[in-house]
């Protein structure tokens, strides 16, 4: 999905209108693969919300430059489409085996990865959640979606207490001056893209959606924009624990009230396949003219098991040597995991920026 904080949905930023077909696309390789019994028996199977295979694949069928093509409707379809959705998810993720979720801030440093404060200048965590009893956004109807916001409201007001204390707003109605400022503040989501329109995840826009932020703005609840809630804690500067400690309690208040669905095998339930598992992006905007400029920057993040982005989000341009580097994986790993690899990257390509500066001024 494509919004002004641009969160990651595994597929690429549409180049023309007509796009050519992705050969690589997961969706098209793995429903090859079934067994003609296996796929003819899958096609005929709905699950108790009405969802179908033939519904999971639409976004690829007729998006063909995506990358991974298929969306779940609801939690059972990963379940009833299991001999789909499970080998295309072990590609993906390079894991098939239980996911594992951990929020104990006490594992992450309490050294800062950037000591001198110059290199990073802003951290951002964020995950994406869904609650239990309700699809998922290609099968949510309005009133669910509805429902969902009044309760997350509710919940905000109630629970979010210290510095978490804020406001809910509605994007329905929305104060022309609030709408500005949230603007302004790069929180505002946009609808979605092409890939979310053909599988229904627009439907009845803005309705039910809305934005909730703490006085200090280090707090962020998007509610039904793609996931039913994206929980996002940030901050300027480098202090990971502190921003991961205070995305750990925002995650706690929400599914101590509003329970999330959840799998032993694949952690967070999202209704895009890529994001399973923690369903955590754990980033930096950091200062990296020189490494940056090595021919092997991009392979040596890969290596490190980190993702670049442009400062404005997947597909952008650096701006002044600053990039977006965040963890790769989000199902295998624990959330904590997720961040350390993060923390442990990051602290690497500052040790080798540090490196190219000294042998520069040399």
């Amino acid at each position: 999905m494509q919004t002004q904080a641009t969160p990651s949905n595994g597929h690429p930023t549409p180049m023309s209108d007509s796009p050519s077909l992705n050969p690589q696309m997961l969706m098209l390789k793995h429903l090859a693969a079934l067994p003609q019994d296996v796929r003819h028996k899958l096609l005929s199977q709905r699950t108790t919300n009405g969802f179908t295979l033939g519904m999971a694949v639409i976004s690829g069928t007729l998006n063909l430059d995506s990358g991974v093509g298929a969306y779940a409707g609801d939690a059972e379809a990963y379940e009833m489409f299991e001999p789909f959705f499970g080998p295309l998810i072990a590609e993906y993720h390079g894991f098939s085996g239980n996911h594992v979720t951990d929020f104990d801030v006490n594992k992450i440093p309490t050294e800062p990865v950037d000591p001198t404060g110059e290199a990073i200048v802003s951290t951002r965590i964020r995950v994406g959640r869904n609650l239990q009893g309700y699809p998922l956004a290609p099968m949510i109807s309005k009133e669910q979606r509805l429902e969902i916001m009044n309760r997350a409201a509710a919940t905000f007001k109630e629970k979010f207490t210290g510095d978490l204390a804020g406001e809910f707003y509605p994007l329905e109605g929305m104060d022309e001056a609030v709408r500005e400022q949230l603007v302004n503040d790069h929180f505002l989501f946009k609808q979605g893209d092409r890939f979310l329109e053909v599988v229904g995840a627009n439907h009845d826009w803005p309705s039910g959606r809305g934005i909730f932020h703490n006085a200090d703005k280090t707090a962020l609840v998007w509610t039904n924009e793609e996931d039913q809630f994206r929980i996002i804690s940030m901050q300027k500067g480098g202090d990971i624990r502190q921003v991961f400690d205070r995305l750990a309690r925002m995650v706690a208040i929400l599914n101590g009230t509003l329970p999330f669905a959840y799998s032993d095998k694949y952690g967070a339930i999202t209704s895009c396949p890529t994001n399973l598992g923690t369903a955590m992006r754990a980033s930096v905007h950091v200062k990296l003219p020189f490494v940056s400029a090595r021919p092997d920057f991009k392979q040596l993040a890969q290596d490190l098991k980190l993702s670049i982005r442009g400062i404005h989000g997947e597909h952008s341009e650096s701006e002044g040597g600053v990039y977006d580097i965040s963890n790769k994986r989000r199902l295998g790993v624990s959330e904590v995991e997720a961040v350390l690899t993060m923390y442990r990257g990051i602290e690497k390509l500052l040790e080798i920026e540090r490196e190219m500066a000294a042998k520069a001024a040399a």
